[in-house]
């Protein structure tokens, strides 16, 4: 009989040492930070890709020495064909026309500072939108904290009223009744002392599920939306570093006459390409303002299922939202995905501004090609499975 006693009082105090630890609530915005990054976007890739694109750009000179001989050749067959021409009395002497190919070849001279240039008003621009934009996330993520933080008010009070309405169906009971009635009501106390955590860690056990499924969705909402933001940065990094390498080539093939546009189509192709950074933080900032409207929708029917201070709960709502099958809205969500999709109209936005064919057509191979690359990865795994 003692080692019953001493067995039922030590299963006491484990659960008590259990539940007490399950209780304490750890700093919501460490785990979030944790689970799904410092931001919307994670800060750290974005400085990565900021450095990235200067280190890049400053390879700026690998084929200057080439495009210099080049230069030069097609400087001795531009004067050749106007002496020709002259000689030959189609042509009088013009004196700016032999003056264009000196500057082209000062262009190539001074390749450096001219990309400098041509990117500054480009610059501006990005500057501009990207302190918007960080003015807006930096509203997005408190908001995300405090939704994070009823989310989890909200599955407590589901572990906790889950555990209580059990008790209460197995106090009802005839034979719970029939079996205790002569025993006094601090028996019976005692029992569902014991009895409430057991079933309060089963609910935790179903609630986290539903818990976990939807920190998947979300987490894969986010990503996507990430993903498709780093894809336009590193679509911009590689089209602008392969036309700050080659783009010598094309101002030394300009000085021909068969080639005479091809400086001014290489500089509306750069600048159209340096747009994409002002415009896809533009529409971040849209983005974001759409995440702001939707974080304070499920905010405040979180605060209508557990209150402001996470303590008042709504048994009736909450009832209506255990139904649901995952602990969200899906608002956040759905806004994730719309932004991941605007996302990729950021070439075709900046070809308005600056007219060029050959973006468009570049980030149209690509978006078809990442779409092959997903249906061969889809087709291995149904394969695999």
């Amino acid at each position: 009989m003692k080692k019953k006693i001493i067995l039922i009082l030590f299963l006491c105090f484990c659960m008590t040492a259990v539940f007490a630890q399950t209780a304490s609530t750890p700093d919501n915005g460490k785990t979030l930070q944790f689970l799904q990054g410092d931001g919307v976007y994670e800060e750290g890739v974005m400085v990565f890709l900021k450095g990235l694109k200067e280190s890049v750009w400053a390879h700026f000179a690998i084929f200057i020495a080439d495009a210099k001989a080049l230069s030069a050749i097609f400087m001795i067959i531009f004067f050749a064909i106007k002496s020709y021409e002259m000689m030959a009395g189609d042509k009088q002497l013009e004196i700016m026309p032999l003056l264009r190919p000196f500057g082209l070849a000062m262009v190539i001279l001074w390749w450096g500072p001219f990309t400098r240039i041509i990117a500054f008003p480009t610059d501006i621009v990005a500057g501009q939108t990207e302190q918007m934009f960080s003015s807006e996330q930096t509203i997005v993520n408190n908001l995300r904290l405090s939704r994070s933080s009823l989310m989890l008010a909200v599955a407590n009070s589901l572990y906790t009223y889950q555990a209580q309405t059990e008790v209460a169906e197995k106090e009802s009971d005839t034979w719970y009744g029939q079996a205790w009635d002569s025993v006094t009501s601090t028996v019976k106390e005692g029992i569902s002392s014991v009895v409430s955590p057991l079933l309060e860690l089963k609910n935790r056990l179903t609630v986290g599920m539903q818990l976990l499924f939807t920190q998947l969705l979300e987490l894969l909402g986010i990503w996507i939306l990430r993903l498709a933001v780093y894809i336009i940065f590193m679509i911009q990094i590689i089209y602008s570093s392969i036309l700050i390498m080659l783009g010598p080539f094309a101002v030394a093939a300009s000085i021909l006459p068969a080639f005479r546009d091809s400086f001014s189509t290489w500089i509306a192709r750069f600048i159209s390409v340096n747009l994409y950074s002002g415009i896809a933080y533009l529409i971040m900032y849209i983005c974001g303002l759409m995440q702001e409207y939707a974080l304070k929708s499920e905010i405040s029917k979180y605060t209508e299922l557990v209150g402001a201070d996470g303590t008042n709960t709504n048994l009736q709502k909450m009832a209506w939202f255990a139904g649901n099958g995952i602990l969200s809205f899906g608002t956040v969500i759905i806004v994730f995905l719309i932004g991941a999709i605007c996302m990729f109209t950021v070439p075709s936005i900046s070809t308005w501004i600056i007219s060029t064919s050959g973006i468009s057509s570049a980030t149209s191979t690509f978006a078809r090609s990442a779409g092959t690359v997903t249906s061969m990865a889809r087709k291995a795994a149904g394969s695999f499975f």
